[in-house]
């Protein structure tokens, strides 16, 4: 009975070496891949750095000109709001200047056309006033953008 022993261990050891070989090769088969996905995970990390660092840049630029034309802008307003309120000073000294015309022709009641012309005076001031402060609001809005 020992001969059949001897030989029943034999057979286990190698039928073991038989079952190794086929694990070690899914092993080495594991690691490729492992380190093939580590290498396509290396790069996919690189491309987003990249694709964040171009797009950073793209985003100051556009800051930048956003910012020059938000300047910009506010500058041709404040020209704009400098050149209306001079438009206005000169025709409402026009319009004076033609009021004090006609009352030294004699050609104006001068009890009336003053009532009429100072009703028109504090309505041009209200309108002014009013254009002002939705100006001002406009430029605050452009401001907060």
């Amino acid at each position: 009975m020992a001969s059949p022993e001897s030989t029943a261990t034999p057979a286990p050891l190698s039928a073991a070496k038989e079952n190794t070989a086929p694990i070690s090769s899914k092993i080495a088969e594991l690691n490729q891949s492992r380190t093939e996905l580590l290498n396509r995970i290396q790069s996919l990390k690189q491309d987003l750095h990249n694709w964040r660092s171009k797009l950073d840049t793209q985003v100051k630029v556009y800051r930048d000109e956003l910012s020059e034309l938000k300047k910009t802008l506010n500058v041709e307003v404040e020209q704009l709001r400098t050149e209306f309120q001079d438009l206005r000073t000169t025709l409402q000294q026009q319009q004076e200047d033609v009021t004090a015309s006609l009352r030294n022709l004699g050609l104006n009641d001068v009890s009336g056309d003053d009532g009429k012309a100072e009703s028109k005076e504090t309505q041009t001031e209200k309108t002014d006033k009013e254009e002002e402060v939705a100006t001002k609001e406009d430029a605050v809005k452009l401001s907060e953008n």
